[in-house]
């Protein structure tokens, strides 16, 4: 009798704190921010409470990728999917399509003319854009992947920051990397004199056709922006509270460059995610898998990444 009373008791608890604990529901509203001729579009997820919440800016890494987490060619759903993590947890989020990605295309202008500083200011433009939004009480800033370098430069007048698998190095530094990483000394003889040049902030006028992709004239003045700055230089500046994610199953940025963010940053916390990858989701398979998770909309994110995120910006 007193096994049925206490199983009774244990049931009744697990109901009611059920209840108590429903999620939180948020909704969607389209966001545009307006610098001279130029027009930025993002999405604003908003939880619904009535008391003034933390908002989260959420900057998209590089290429082609827009507010999502996603590019013409796969579709993840990553950061959609941690702006409705985070809303289910009572936190406001705003992500954004940059410059020339996305609804924001025309925005970019001539792809000569577009530089690492553009993304750097429009970043800050949203801060600044969230600050008169009497809704929220905090802007917390969340880079992913090159995200996390524009976000380190813009972060001064937020209160808080957040990598997710940010890079620990300058980028023509990776690029190098993972051009050596392929074993071809004949690719490295070729390449490695432009991206040497580009960091000396000089463009390179004749570049084999081969190496377009990377190296066409047009995308050099990003290029020769973007490999100015130093992650590490630019998170050591920081002085708000700074959380540091990375993922141990990461195919593009590794846990050494976590270290690396780390140690230029005493006051960072650092979590190391087991099994996670670059999209924020946990891979148990081989390389294959993790690659097919790249275009895997429903895998969801990572439980730790999520409970990481809340409970460093609600502290």
């Amino acid at each position: 009798m007193n096994k049925v009373i206490l199983f009774l008791t244990v049931l009744f608890l697990s109901v009611l704190n059920a209840q108590n604990k429903k999620e939180i529901t948020f909704k969607e509203s389209p966001a545009i921010l307006k610098i001279n001729n130029d027009q930025i579009y993002g999405t604003l997820t908003m939880p619904d409470l009535t008391q003034k919440v933390p908002v989260a800016l959420i900057i998209a890494g590089s290429g082609p990728t827009d507010r999502n987490g996603n590019n013409p060619m796969m579709k993840n759903n990553s950061l959609k999917m941690l702006a409705e993590n985070l809303a289910k947890n009572g936190i406001a989020s705003l992500r954004y399509d940059k410059r020339a990605i996305g609804e924001s295309k025309a925005a970019g202008g001539s792809e000569s003319s577009l530089v690492f500083e553009n993304y750097i200011q429009d970043a800050k433009s949203w801060i600044n854009y969230l600050k008169l939004d009497k809704r929220f009480s905090k802007i917390i800033i969340i880079g992913h992947s090159e995200g996390a370098l524009i976000g380190m430069v813009a972060s001064a007048k937020a209160d808080k920051f957040i990598s997710i698998a940010g890079a620990g190095e300058p980028a023509d530094q990776i690029i190098k990397t993972q051009i050596a990483a392929k074993s071809m000394k004949q690719l490295d003889d070729m390449t490695f004199p432009i991206i040497d040049s580009l960091k000396n902030g000089f463009q390179v006028k004749k570049v084999d056709p081969m190496l377009n992709a990377l190296f066409r004239p047009s995308v050099q003045p990003y290029l020769i922006s973007w490999f100015k700055y130093n992650p590490q230089t630019e998170i050591s500046k920081l002085t708000i509270p700074v959380l540091i994610l990375q993922g141990n199953n990461d195919l593009q940025i590794t846990v050494k460059d976590a270290e690396n963010l780390a140690k230029a940053n005493k006051n960072a916390e650092k979590v190391i995610i087991e099994k996670m990858n670059h999209m924020m989701k946990i891979i148990d398979g081989d390389q294959n898998a993790n690659m097919a998770s790249y275009n895997n909309e429903t895998l969801p994110l990572s439980e730790t990444l999520v409970d990481k995120i809340v409970s460093f910006i609600q502290k």
